[in-house]
């Protein structure tokens, strides 16, 4: 491949990535967008400390936005000092 025919391509390659972040670009109220980071958070820790507080639960249970105070419950509840801040954290 020439020198010639590289750029052509990578300047291709960085059209397609440019016009694509422009297309899966979301407006998010702040609202909407704190929710789906504590969502986020609450899955991890259902994962992480699944065998600590969530043993007895299916361990490919979905978390969702309904599931957050329950998660924050039993990381309070059956878990060590480390889970209790966890679970503090998904509380605010």
């Amino acid at each position: 491949m020439n020198k010639t025919q590289e750029q052509i391509i990578k300047g291709y390659l960085a059209n397609i990535g440019r016009v694509g972040g422009k297309r899966s670009s979301r407006k998010l109220d702040r609202k909407t967008a704190q929710e789906m980071v504590r969502v986020r958070e609450a899955k991890r820790a259902f994962h992480r400390y699944y065998f600590e507080c969530f043993w007895s639960f299916d361990p490919d249970l979905k978390i969702t936005r309904d599931d957050i105070q329950w998660v924050a419950e039993q990381l309070m509840k059956h878990g060590s000092i480390e889970t209790w801040k966890v679970g503090k954290k998904l509380c605010q």
